[in-house]
């Protein structure tokens, strides 16, 4: 099977208080990528940041990140669109042809492929803590998104919730939209947010017995949750792991880094006779032009 490709989802919209260690500022993206490297990752995924940790929506933000994460490092880049802090398809994507008007080409970007909510209910209050988190995105917005990133040469990583968004890639694959290999997302969620498939085996199972017969690429994350035994799976199975601080505390572990979140993955992986991609070599695996 391929290496593994290990992708570190560096910030998310985390807040500090549950883990100092998130990085917010562009030289904090800078010094992450770095360290992650080094201990195996070869993306990054990260979410534009204000000082205060605050969602930066300000093209400078994601040329000032992505311009840090390029001199610190050989990382396949992939920022985000917002999650649900934008609005309006245009707003969303605006900062992608910018970025490779100047040079500084993501080799992805993010694509939800349906949508799903995304609240966290709290068992001891017995109510959600928030009633209006929702990623929508409809087939025109889906349509919308994944033909401004083909006029620009970007790829799409695309995000999956749940069986329902697995097979939609089927849909934009045949409409010339999704190129092959498809860089698929199979997203688990835990910690009371029940809108993606559980970090079970058999919320893993569901994803994978519903998968187009394309050539799609698939990695594993959990947002919340504890990624690790999902993860051993994947690996196993031929898959590839997204994890990060950004998704999860992993409180269990103290107040980890990114980069020793990839080390106990690559752990994992040469205890089950796997070895790990590095950048210019994930870069082959994912089909994207090498650097």
């Amino acid at each position: 099977m391929d290496k593994l490709i290990i992708e570190v989802r560096a910030n998310e919209y985390m807040p500090r208080d549950v883990n100092p260690n998130v990085p917010f500022t562009p030289a904090e993206l800078a010094r992450d990528a770095a360290a992650v490297e080094a201990a195996g990752a070869s993306i990054i995924h990260f979410h534009a940041r204000d000082d205060d940790g605050a969602p930066a929506h300000a093209y400078e933000r994601y040329r000032d990140s992505i311009r840090a994460i390029r001199e610190a490092s050989r990382l396949i880049v992939h920022p985000t669109l917002g999650q649900i802090t934008i609005k309006g398809d245009e707003a969303r994507v605006a900062h992608i042809p910018r970025l490779v008007a100047d040079g500084l080409k993501p080799e992805f970007g993010s694509v939800d492929l349906g949508s799903t909510n995304i609240d966290i209910y709290d068992y001891e209050t017995k109510s959600f803590t928030s009633q209006d988190k929702a990623y929508v995105n409809s087939t025109r917005t889906l349509t919308f998104l994944l033909k401004a990133f083909q006029e620009v040469g970007v790829r799409p990583v695309i995000a999956c919730w749940s069986v329902p968004f697995v097979r939609t890639i089927d849909a934009f694959v045949d409409m010339g939209l999704l190129p092959e290999p498809v860089f698929a997302l199979l997203i688990h969620s835990g910690g009371g947010q029940f809108g993606a498939h559980p970090p079970t085996p058999a919320g893993l199972r569901a994803y994978l017995d519903c998968l187009p017969p394309r050539n799609i690429v698939w990695s594993v994350s959990a947002k919340p949750g504890n990624l690790f035994a999902t993860a051993a799976q994947a690996i196993q199975l031929g898959g590839h792991v997204s994890i990060g601080i950004g998704d999860h505390t992993y409180a269990e572990l103290g107040t980890p880094t990114n980069a020793e979140l990839v080390t106990r993955i690559v752990e994992i992986a040469r205890a089950c006779g796997r070895t790990v991609a590095t950048p210019d070599e994930a870069r082959r695996i994912l089909g994207l032009d090498p650097r």
